[in-house]
């Protein structure tokens, strides 16, 4: 399992136009951006592309812009995985549009990021609704990936804001009790804490 360091550095690889580290970190966020893919298509007429081919684009499209330069303040795995759920979730959208879906499915399917998900707060964040466009931009990806830091800025220590983190990126209460070696139970109570934070910071 890759570092927070290693992501970093291999971040900092990626913006120096390395290969080694684009692939590095394909590696490393492939199952979780094809899993991504795959929820949003669900239920979508799969004849041009499947969820491995919008992994694909969205994944080429986050190297090509990191190398050109377009996300500035992306720095580390806190930054990154925000950034990887726009590009992809919009790429999904283009392409359930694309095969006859609603016209409306790219917002629909934004939002229900946060849908049973105790980490939810991030997406259904308000700024993020009001940025919802038909294609992803760098500043829009900027936004997000700031959006995103100043959440984590809120919670009071390193070990919220991991299990933050980790629940964007998808993990499950067991698996990140596994990586805290504790038990569900006391993940769930970090996310209530976490929530409580997000939820005065949002007001009533």
């Amino acid at each position: 399992m890759a570092t927070g360091g290693s992501i970093t550095h291999w971040i900092g690889q990626l913006k120096a136009g390395d290969p080694q580290a684009a692939q590095a970190l394909w590696e490393q966020y492939f199952k979780r951006l094809v899993g991504l893919a795959r929820k949003k298509l669900e239920g979508t007429p799969r004849r041009a592309a499947d969820e491995e081919d919008v992994a694909l684009s969205a994944f080429d499209s986050f190297c090509r812009g990191a190398e050109r330069g377009q996300f500035p303040k992306l720095q580390d795995r806190d930054d990154l995985w925000p950034l990887l759920v726009v590009i992809t979730v919009r790429k999904a959208c283009d392409l359930a549009q694309y095969e006859g879906r609603d016209k409306r499915a790219g917002a629909v399917a934004f939002s229900e990021l946060s849908s049973g998900d105790p980490a939810g707060s991030f997406t259904s964040d308000p700024l993020m609704q009001q940025l919802i466009g038909p294609e992803p931009t760098p500043a829009f990806a900027a936004q997000v990936a700031e959006e995103c830091r100043r959440l984590l800025d809120l919670l009071p220590d390193v070990e919220l804001r991991s299990v933050a983190v980790w629940k964007m990126e998808g993990y499950t209460n067991e698996e990140i009790a596994g990586r805290l070696q504790c038990v569900p139970r006391t993940i769930e109570r970090k996310l209530k804490v976490i929530r409580s934070f997000w939820g005065r910071e949002a007001g009533p």
